[in-house]
């Protein structure tokens, strides 16, 4: 099948998403379960040809529709109630229901298999689907977070009551999650939380304001405030899930006080929301809502590093797509020089944010089987995915718009707003500064920075020299950085502590790749090479640059493929 082209603009409607990005499958052999790759690699063809065609016009459709508050109906009754646009709704009914992505993790059933599925499999799926659809992904990783923490922490009372409505597949019967945290005056300082509240009974009743609440029409939230008498500072605050409405069908007592107008994610609402006496559950022990709350901050934090490294990947994969099937000069996109420095500058970070958030699947599942340290190195993992994938992914959208050229800059594509969901994932769950400073306090408190050291080693246990001796050193060096940090050195320390980190895991993946892998392996391990020379070796800013090495046109032509369904695109 030919590519759609008129007059040198080329247009990738149709491109298999899964199939145009040759190296997934093969991390996918590592990195998903061998009993689970029969069943959810059809479901990654799948989802890859809805990407590039259905569910990007849906996006386009949602992102240009935003949803409304209605407070009454048309007789003048009181209904309050968030108006979703049909486009937004098919995207829900796509990964809610057909793919059970806020599912998969805590049920059996979803795809036929009699257990729940691994993390890999879903953060797979998720890291296609981000690739048409960013806004909703919020709500989907907030109500599959929210379920987690309920089942952690939870009375078996409330398990009982709503974890099959939030594992439904059912649009009807789903009760979908959020998390009501931000105060105006509780920004990341949560421990100036103001949200108070009074024991009623069996139940609690919250009164206060919170000033950014995604979601916010969600039929349950996980709420932190202040009991009476609960003292100050974060040790003060406890945890509650706050139902939309109460068993008996009365709408619970707080009101969505508005709709915020966001730079990106414009097709889910995001809302203010004013608590009036609401009746909610508390959730674990009191005075301990923070440390409970921060499980599902943490998987949020994970969730937007998958949905930063997706975005980077459909950045890429259009800039590989204008490169090679746009002409300039006589010649492709691709044949020239400075492109090909921008497409690698643009491929290495997100292949780094790749492997980052992969091998943070893999963490997961043993962290979560009760491998305490692989919990630790979970623990430091997550902020240096937050902090750093999430920053690498606004500037790689932005050169992949550039690419593009003035096309990028129009509606009709979704370069814009691609580009402006990216800004979004460093500063939701804990900005830059903050999840930096919580790189450290793991590093210094927990005992995670030397969990994580003694794992990278054992993952360079079978990479070839020079390059595992290069890669321990930087590794020791980085360390020691971060252990000797203060807060104004702590972002260079967790930069050069994700470099490393990122490149160790791709040297992992190049030695450990099986034979029908072999050059995937090889890729991998030259990937993990230039993130040792271009971010962890000392560089003369004035000294002409290297020329490009031989290898380097091939790696680029080797990461995106063109792969249009028989069906698809036309001269």
């Amino acid at each position: 099948m030919t590519v759609q082209t008129y007059r040198n603009v080329p247009d990738s409607r149709g491109l298999n998403a899964f199939l145009a990005d040759p190296t997934f499958a093969g991390l996918l052999s590592l990195y998903l379960p061998t009993a689970l790759q029969g069943v959810v690699m059809p479901k990654l063809m799948q989802m890859g040809e809805l990407v590039g065609d259905r569910l990007e016009e849906l996006a386009l459709a949602a992102d240009k529709n935003t949803p409304t508050l209605s407070l009454r109906n048309r007789a003048g009754a009181p209904d309050e109630r968030v108006v979703k646009h049909p486009s937004y709704q098919a995207l829900e009914q796509v990964a809610f229901g057909d793919f059970g992505l806020a599912a998969m993790s805590h049920r059996a059933g979803v795809f036929g298999v009699d257990a729940p599925l691994a993390p890999m499999a879903k953060y797979a799926l998720v890291y296609l689907f981000v690739q048409a659809e960013f806004g909703l992904c919020c709500p989907l990783s907030m109500t599959d977070s929210l379920t987690r923490t309920l089942r952690k922490f939870g009375s078996p009372e409330l398990i009982e009551r709503y974890v099959d409505r939030l594992t439904s597949q059912d649009m009807d019967e789903l009760f979908q999650g959020a998390m009501f945290m931000t105060e105006q005056v509780a920004g990341s300082d949560v421990g100036a939380i103001e949200t108070v509240a009074e024991q009623d009974g069996d139940t609690w009743k919250l009164s206060g304001d919170k000033w950014f609440c995604s979601n916010p029409d969600a039929a349950l939230a996980m709420v932190l405030a202040r009991p009476q008498g609960g003292g100050d500072g974060t040790r003060g605050l406890s945890l509650f899930l706050l139902p939309r409405h109460l068993p008996d069908g009365r709408r619970n007592d707080y009101r969505i006080v508005r709709l915020k107008d966001k730079m990106g994610t414009r097709s889910m609402a995001s809302g203010e929301i004013a608590l009036e006496g609401a009746q909610a559950y508390l959730v674990g022990d009191p005075g301990q809502g923070f440390k409970q709350m921060t499980d599902m901050i943490n998987m949020s934090r994970l969730a937007n590093g998958v949905r930063s490294a997706g975005l980077m990947r459909h950045a890429v994969s259009e800039a590989l797509f204008i490169a090679r099937h746009r002409t300039a000069f006589g010649k492709t996109l691709a044949d020239m020089p400075l492109m090909q420095r921008q497409l690698v500058k643009m491929l290495l970070p997100a292949e780094q944010g790749r492997s980052m958030v992969f091998h943070a699947a893999k963490v997961l599942q043993l962290a979560d089987g009760g491998d305490a340290q692989m919990a630790k190195v979970l623990r430091i993992l997550t902020p240096l995915i937050k902090f750093r994938t999430c920053r690498d992914a606004r500037k790689v959208a932005g050169d992949a718009m550039e690419v593009r050229g003035g096309c990028g800059y129009i509606e009709e594509f979704s370069d814009a707003r691609v580009l402006r969901d990216a800004h979004l994932g460093s500063i939701w769950e804990g900005t830059s500064n903050i999840v930096a400073l919580d790189v450290a306090r793991a590093s210094q408190r927990t005992g995670a920075l030397a969990a994580l050291a003694d794992y990278l080693r054992q993952c360079l246990v079978d990479v070839d020299a020079p390059l595992a001796d290069q890669l321990r050193t930087a590794l020791d060096r980085s360390v020691a950085l971060m252990e000797s940090a203060t807060d104004a050195q702590v972002r260079s320390a967790a930069t050069a502590l994700y470099h490393v980190t990122a490149a160790i895991f791709m040297a992992w993946e190049g030695a450990t790749l099986s034979a029908p892998h072999a050059q995937i392996a090889a890729d991998r391990s030259k990937l993990a090479e230039l993130t040792l020379s271009h971010h962890l070796s000392p560089r003369d800013p004035l000294a002409p640059a290297a020329a490009a090495p031989d290898w380097l046109a091939g790696l680029l032509a080797r990461a995106g493929v063109d792969h249009f369904p028989t069906n698809a695109g036309q001269d």
